[in-house]
């Protein structure tokens, strides 16, 4: 039974979530043993644990160079001792050339169906993930295995379903015929999807799984070799991914070089060799602004970028100040503010927010917003684990500088992990801004940090969170207002500035969230990316369609 045919039903339906975009998830996120298997925790567990201080040998890549590794736990702040085979940038270069042409010829459906074959292969190794990812970004637990493990094998799956939709699109051939008056002009026509050639995935060091794995399945769908380079700080997650694809393109007879780990250390860095080569057509990158920036101007490549933002949140009126507050302290405090879209900027009237009981005053609701933030690190249930651990210190260090910038309603303070009483963790500090101090909230302050900004009114903060977005990127924004008129405002402004918006939101869901197969991650509309995960650009791009024609016999 060929794989495509294996896999058709669970391609049917994330094509058909593609176009509803509705709820759709091929892997559930919760880590139940009735879905997992009984012992996959603890085996991936130990798992981890037997990698400690050893090579890892998963990889088909052969003829290793030399064995690097230089990453460090920040639950345990230890050194983690793997080492992975690593080359020269010039040799992995070859090594993807030479799979580019079966992989390329290779038709649509089989590596549609060997692509899905390698995810569902993989869902058996989420713990292994989780448990890699952990100790590689400081990430809690569950979101280890979510973000690293179903939510990204769903976008991944969301990538190889739009890829297989566009390389569908048109048909293989057609017979044309254009009527003259006394004759007919007919031609065979032929159309061919061509792929770019090799994709360069440049990991981050806090999301290495979900940023890169939709780009990593994007490209093989498309029929382009693939370059894995994992930042140095957490190789091991991708590693894992790497090694499951090869496992699959081996056992069918595909060289595994189709898709390659390419490890370096901080000390001798190879992204820039490998993005400058003229082998390499396609680039996707997750991180700085100034690193994105760079490989956006490199000249002959196709570049897709997710770099920092402001993410802003606009505070007018509530039903309920306790349950935003609440909602709003989780999105601050989840992963100690280490993702691309937790709120930074909190644009408060000055005059305060409107609720039903009356007006609350600013300094009122920075109080009770820091009470909130409080009673959830404090909270030996849930703090620990909602706030993980720091990935790199120089987070922390950045935290001492901000202290001066303006009055601190709330300061960051370590907090004790039962499980790892050595993980470097900061709680989130809440600083108060007058609008006037643009120099300190127009760029991103990446880490654990409230700005809590008093503006002149609504309207100031609107205008604010839009200039924001369009000068220096924005791929979050939440906003309260109850009054349909400010929420079309709102959204007309947020949306001119290519920012997506999240209203009114309590409880479970959080302006941090994205779902796959219904919410694009990032528009590429303003600088904080060029990219979207996963509109169809984000596939089409990755390939050339060319046209062949010949008179018909």
């Amino acid at each position: 039974m060929k794989l495509f045919d294996k896999h058709k039903n669970i391609l049917d339906n994330a094509v058909k979530a593609l176009h509803e975009r509705t709820f759709f998830a091929q892997y559930p996120e919760h880590p139940s043993p009735k879905i997992y298997g009984e012992n996959a925790d603890a085996e991936g567990q130990e798992n981890f644990k037997r990698s400690l201080n050893n090579k890892f040998e998963e990889l088909r890549q052969a003829n290793a160079e030399r064995w690097v590794g230089s990453e460090n736990s920040p639950y345990l702040q230890d050194a983690l001792g793997i080492t992975y085979p690593a080359y020269e940038p010039e040799t992995i270069i070859k090594s993807a050339q030479k799979a580019f042409d079966p992989w390329r010829k290779t038709a649509v459906d089989d590596r549609t169906g060997l692509l899905i074959e390698a995810l569902e292969n993989l869902k058996t190794q989420f713990f292994d993930i989780a448990y890699a990812t952990m100790h590689t970004t400081g990430q809690g637990y569950m979101m280890s295995f979510q973000a690293s493990g179903p939510h990204a094998a769903d976008r991944a799956l969301e990538a190889i379903a739009a890829g297989y939709e566009e390389l569908n699109r048109f048909p293989e051939s057609a017979h044309w015929d254009k009527p003259m008056g006394k004759f007919n002009i007919q031609l065979s026509k032929r159309w061919r999807a061509v792929p770019k050639g090799i994709s360069l995935v440049v990991g981050c060091s806090t999301f290495p799984i979900w940023n890169s794995i939709p780009a990593i399945f994007g490209s093989l769908v498309t029929g382009n070799p693939v370059v894995v380079k994992p930042h140095p700080g957490a190789v091991l997650p991708l590693a894992i991914v790497v090694a499951a694809i090869q496992k699959v393109l081996t056992e069918n007879g595909y060289d595994p070089n189709t898709c390659m780990l390419a490890v370096d250390t901080h000390d001798e860095p190879i992204t820039k060799q490998l993005a400058e080569s003229d082998a390499v057509k396609l680039i996707d990158f997750t991180g700085s602004a100034t690193f994105g920036n760079y490989l956006e101007g490199i000249k002959h490549k196709t570049v897709f970028t997710e770099k920092t933002g402001v993410n802003s949140i606009i505070l007018d009126e509530v039903e309920n100040l306790d349950k935003v507050l609440q909602n709003l302290a989780f999105s601050v405090c989840l992963y100690s503010g280490q993702m691309c879209t937790a709120p930074q900027n909190f644009f408060i009237p000055e005059n305060g927010v409107k609720t039903p009981e009356g007006q609350v005053s600013f300094d009122d609701v920075a109080k009770r917003f820091s009470a909130a933030i409080t009673a959830l690190v404090e909270n030996p249930k849930a703090g620990p684990y909602v706030l993980g651990a720091i990935q790199n210190q120089d987070t922390c260090d950045r935290l001492d500088d901000l202290r001066s910038i303006g009055p601190v309603w709330l300061a960051s303070t370590t907090l004790e992990n039962p499980m790892f009483k050595k993980a470097r963790t900061a709680t989130p500090m809440v600083i108060e801004l007058s609008s006037s101090q643009s120099e300190h909230y127009s760029k991103e302050l990446f880490g654990p940090v409230a700005l809590l900004i008093k503006t002149k009114d609504t309207a100031e903060s609107i205008h604010l969170a839009q200039k924001l977005a369009r000068e220096h990127g924005a791929i979050s924004c939440g906003a309260y207002a109850l009054n349909a008129d400010l929420k079309y405002e709102i959204e007309d402004a947020m949306g001119l500035a290519a920012t997506p918006v999240s209203f009114n939101l309590t409880g479970g869901i959080y302006v941090n969230q994205n779902a796959g197969f219904s919410d694009f991650h990032v528009t590429g509309g303003n600088p904080s990316g060029n990219a979207s995960i996963t509109n169809p650009e984000y596939v089409i791009k990755r390939f050339t369609w060319v046209g062949f024609r010949e008179p018909a016999v």
